[in-house]
């Protein structure tokens, strides 16, 4: 099995598959509500919501970048307050967040190997690190959003 398909079966597993860490993206989001997912907890923690959107941005941000596009991150980095609070936005969130995960599918089936050790000249991080930099990032804020469901 090449590098790619193994970094891919990993992405997709933490999305919605059986990961190690036995919690995925899309089994802890279902079932949340668009008033639960907007709820802020805390006033100095991002929602469950402005999360998602989070992670959107940074999955698209980075699946530029692979592609060989330039993309600075904005300085608010991508968290941004939700303004439409209505279970249709949520659901279209939630959509963003699946198309999101369906681009990267797409990417990795014609992804070759040797691209892995290209440059992303912005950082001089490798593809390889950018991908794997995402896979984290996803975990990390999945991670939040387990404990910010469980303080609902």
């Amino acid at each position: 099995m090449s590098e790619s398909k193994r970094i891919s079966n990993l992405y997709q597993s933490i999305y919605n598959g059986e990961p190690w860490l036995e919690v995925t993206l899309a089994n802890t989001l279902k079932n949340v509500s668009a008033e639960q997912a907007y709820r802020k907890i805390n006033p100095n923690l991002n929602t469950i919501w402005e999360i998602v959107n989070h992670l959107i941005q940074w999955r698209r941000s980075i699946l530029k970048r692979v592609q060989g596009e330039t993309i600075t991150a904005p300085d608010h980095n991508y968290f941004v307050p939700v303004l439409d609070p209505s279970e249709a936005a949520w659901e279209q969130s939630l959509q963003s967040l699946a198309k999101s995960q369906e681009s990267w599918n797409t990417f990795f089936e014609d992804f070759n190997d040797d691209d892995l050790s290209k440059i992303y000249a912005n950082n001089n991080h490798t593809y390889y690190e950018h991908i794997h930099g995402i896979i984290q990032h996803d975990v990390y804020h999945l991670g939040q959003i387990v404990i910010l469901k469980k303080l609902l």
